[in-house]
């Protein structure tokens, strides 16, 4: 597994702003969105592309555009759905899929509650929008979801990535072509295996509302 810190002023500028404790929810969804956006750029950039016969007001030129197949974008309710929008700006000819996923905060076990995905994903390259790599349980199920599927590259998209879940997902990843994106490398998980320093809940600033 490929992994990717984004490092750039505006990034870390957006950053500061989504962890403090003050910032309502609204500009919270915000600079998710922004943060997606810059992150995207960077995912995005082994997207295929083809050229394209165009006419410009001056003359005739080759350009280029996406080729197919489409791409797909994956948002790991609930939190993640916070992510499409900047993703979709990016890339608005993706097709949008849906992963239902929640940790027992007892257990730690990932359950999956909804799912709404292509049957076959041959040859499709995915990107998974998850705002928060704690534990990687999520993703990791998420990677091996998505690999029966027969996907055949997987790029998780995160605003913060702890130790501990890179580790888990390298592990798990195997031969898997995956690659990670993040904002930042946090210190570590704490007890409650919540990212430190972290931003919180995710869910929970993007929506207002506890779980």
């Amino acid at each position: 597994m490929q992994v990717h810190v984004v490092e750039h002023p505006l990034i870390a500028h957006k950053l500061t702003q989504l962890r403090r404790t003050e910032t309502p929810s609204h500009q919270f969804r915000d600079l998710t969105k922004e943060l997606v956006m810059l992150l995207a750029y960077e995912a995005s950039e082994s997207l295929p592309t083809q050229g394209v016969e165009i006419e410009t007001p001056v003359t005739r030129m080759t350009g280029t555009r996406l080729a197919g197949p489409k791409p797909l974008v994956v948002p790991i309710l609930r939190a993640g759905l916070g992510m499409l929008d900047g993703m979709a700006a990016m890339i608005p000819t993706a097709e949008v899929g849906f992963l239902g996923m929640a940790r027992d905060e007892q257990t730690l076990d990932i359950v999956t509650y909804a799912e709404r995905l292509p049957h076959d994903l041959t040859g499709r390259q995915v990107f998974v929008l998850d705002p928060m790599l704690a534990t990687g349980g999520t993703l990791a199920a998420a990677f091996h979801y998505l690999k029966e599927a027969g996907a055949a590259s997987i790029t998780a998209i995160t605003l913060l990535a702890a130790p501990e879940g890179i580790e888990r997902l390298q592990r798990e990843a195997g031969e898997l072509d995956v690659r990670l994106y993040t904002a930042a490398i946090d210190e570590k998980l704490n007890e409650k295996a919540y990212i430190v320093p972290g931003l919180g809940d995710a869910g929970d600033r993007l929506y207002g509302l506890a779980e």
